[in-house]
């Protein structure tokens, strides 16, 4: 893939989808954290929805941790895999009392060290809450990036290594809702519709 067409690429996703992703309500880091640990494998519409009643009914991190699990479980119930997430987020608050005084750290070394936290949440909170460039390798970007000929790791660590290489920093933290996007719509795990993709001109994958 030539640096021009990474460019025309890029330039095409930003018309199609736009550059900036609405995030989640929140009023604090750890809020934000929670947030984005609610939206693995779910969709933001399921996360936004449960959202408003999980911080009126915790609506301090304290809350979080004085509470029994049941109660954030049942807060969470609508958002798919709610007793693992309930579990690992109420943990996660635990470890932010104790070692961070409540405070997200600002690292991703320190973020993956908490409960349920992995280096695609770490990545996607620094981005949110502090614009800190990353890029974020779910599914849908390692897929869509590999087959238009972006990254060849055979891991998401590998393929973050290449994207970061292969696109310029500013276009880092957007590239991860675009492709997001992108895959959920058109080219899709299952069968790519290549006849509707706006990408097809620069792409070598045959489906």
């Amino acid at each position: 893939m030539t640096k021009e067409n990474t460019k025309k690429i890029l330039n095409t996703l930003d018309k199609e989808y736009g550059t900036v992703k609405e995030g989640f309500v929140h009023t604090a880091d750890w809020q934000l954290l929670t947030a984005i640990m609610l939206s693995a494998q779910s969709t933001d519409k399921q996360v936004d929805e449960a959202l408003p009643g999980l911080w009126a009914g915790f609506p301090d991190i304290s809350a979080i941790v004085g509470a029994p699990l049941e109660d954030l479980e049942e807060a969470i119930k609508s958002i798919g895999l709610y007793k693992v997430k309930a579990r690992n987020i109420k943990k996660c608050c635990e470890m932010l009392c104790e070692e961070y005084n409540g405070k997200v750290p600002k690292t991703i070394e320190e973020l993956v060290k908490l409960p349920g936290v992995g280096r695609k949440t770490a990545t996607l909170f620094l981005a949110d809450a502090y614009g800190i460039p990353g890029v974020t390798v779910d599914t849908h970007v390692f897929r869509i990036s590999k087959r238009i000929g972006w990254a060849a790791g055979s891991n998401p660590v590998q393929v973050e290594k290449e994207l970061m290489k292969a696109l310029p920093k500013e276009h880092w933290n957007r590239i991860n809702f675009q492709l997001i996007y992108h895959g959920r719509s058109v080219c899709t795990a299952r069968k790519a519709r290549c006849e509707q993709c706006i990408l097809q001109k620069w792409c070598d994958a045959v489906f």
